[in-house]
């Protein structure tokens, strides 16, 4: 196991009910954000809830944070926060809310351009406090130090991490997405299922106790994922999914190991240059980029094969190839496609997406850093 340092100090306020308890959490004379998206907050309950626990408080609202938060609507928050003095945010929403809230709480104080924070990744120094209430288990956002913010003016799509924006605490009410539509949920299982195979089908590393508990999340998805969408008020169902989502990516089963990250960072140029759901692009990229780089990753592939779907018949090569295609048919399951041609992207775009990953610093990628752009070449073609 390599060495690590764990720190995690997000407080999770856990089930029904949860909402009505985030007036503790925040200071008495604390002047609030209440950050959120296009407003479904509003027609599920959600905001009405968020509000009556807030009453009396000093209150502003600031919504239309999109998918793949824009930099330019942000900037108009933090423009609202100097000019206010806001001292605390309260994201609302998904996972795009979260991330969008970090970048506005990093660039509060930030000398200079706050783009710089992503695409110099600038240190940040100081954050304005922020606290969730989670409404689409997806990202993991809510117990940890990232974001991932989209440029328009310049079609990029850049993340950055802090401790600094740890949110404070984050309210996790499973009863907050009986109201999502499929699509969402899809998506949500989808980002939180290879959040985790990012972490965890690399090489052995003599971690497994991290195995075990990614391993885990990988089959409690499987399983509960589906009952979800056949029934939206499943409530355990849903509770499970969102703990997955979270424990997915909140450092645990990171610690430790050599991850990967290959397929987010291609999907990220996916959606920068075709406005993809970012989901879509990591079902699209991971069945693709497990099969190229298969010698690679050939132990963990063996023991993901058998520890999560079963499979112990036949030679090493059969159980990897079926591995691979059940990965494939889950993400189908729930309603997410796993071809460029499903979304009407075609090979012709392979050199752009290779020439932003350059542009951005990351011409090698991988566990191993030698996924380059013959390599991505390759797994675009094969996601033909």
């Amino acid at each position: 196991m390599e060495n690590f340092v764990f720190y995690n100090p997000v407080k999770i306020l856990f089930g029904k009910g949860q909402i009505a308890n985030i007036g503790a959490e925040i200071p008495a004379d604390a002047k609030i954000l209440i950050t959120y998206g296009g407003g479904s907050i509003k027609t599920n309950g959600v905001y009405d809830q968020v509000k009556s626990t807030l009453a009396g408080r000093n209150v502003f609202e600031f919504g239309g944070i999109e998918p793949n938060p824009r930099l330019e609507t942000l900037m108009k928050a933090v423009e609202l926060v100097r000019q206010e003095g806001i001292d605390f945010l309260l994201a609302v929403g998904g996972g795009s809310v979260l991330d969008g809230t970090k970048f506005i709480a990093a660039a509060v104080h930030f000398e200079g351009d706050p783009w710089d924070i992503l695409i110099k990744q600038a240190p940040v120094t100081a954050a304005v406090t922020l606290g969730t209430v989670l409404t689409l288990p997806a990202t993991g956002s809510e117990m940890n130090t990232g974001a991932v913010i989209t440029k328009e003016e310049t079609q990029e799509k850049l993340y950055f991490t802090s401790d600094l924006v740890f949110p404070r605490f984050s309210v996790l009410d499973p009863e907050t997405t009986f109201s999502l539509p499929p699509r969402q949920i899809g998506n949500g299982i989808v980002d939180a299922y290879t959040h985790v195979m990012e972490q965890y089908l690399t090489y052995p590393a003599n971690a497994p106790l991290q195995d075990g508990m990614a391993e885990s999340i990988l089959k409690t998805l499987i399983e509960e994922g589906v009952k979800t969408l056949a029934n939206p008020h499943d409530y355990d169902a849903r509770a499970n999914v969102m703990w997955c989502a979270t424990m997915a990516l909140n450092g645990l089963i990171g610690a430790g190991v050599p991850q990967d990250w290959a397929t987010h960072m291609i999907g990220h140029e996916l959606t920068a240059e075709h406005g993809l759901d970012h989901a879509q692009t990591l079902a699209i990229v991971l069945p693709s980029t497990l099969s190229v780089r298969r010698d690679r990753k050939w132990q963990k592939l063996l023991q993901y094969a058998e520890r999560v779907w079963n499979i112990v018949d036949g030679s090493e090569a059969e159980r990897v190839e079926q591995a691979i295609a059940q990965t494939r048919n889950f993400f189908e399951s729930v309603g997410v496609r796993t071809h460029l041609s499903d979304y009407g992207v075609g090979l012709e775009s392979i050199p752009a997406i290779i020439e932003r990953l350059r542009k951005h610093g990351l011409a090698v990628l991988g566990e191993q850093q030698d996924v380059d752009s013959q390599v991505v070449e390759k797994i675009l073609t094969l996601s033909a």
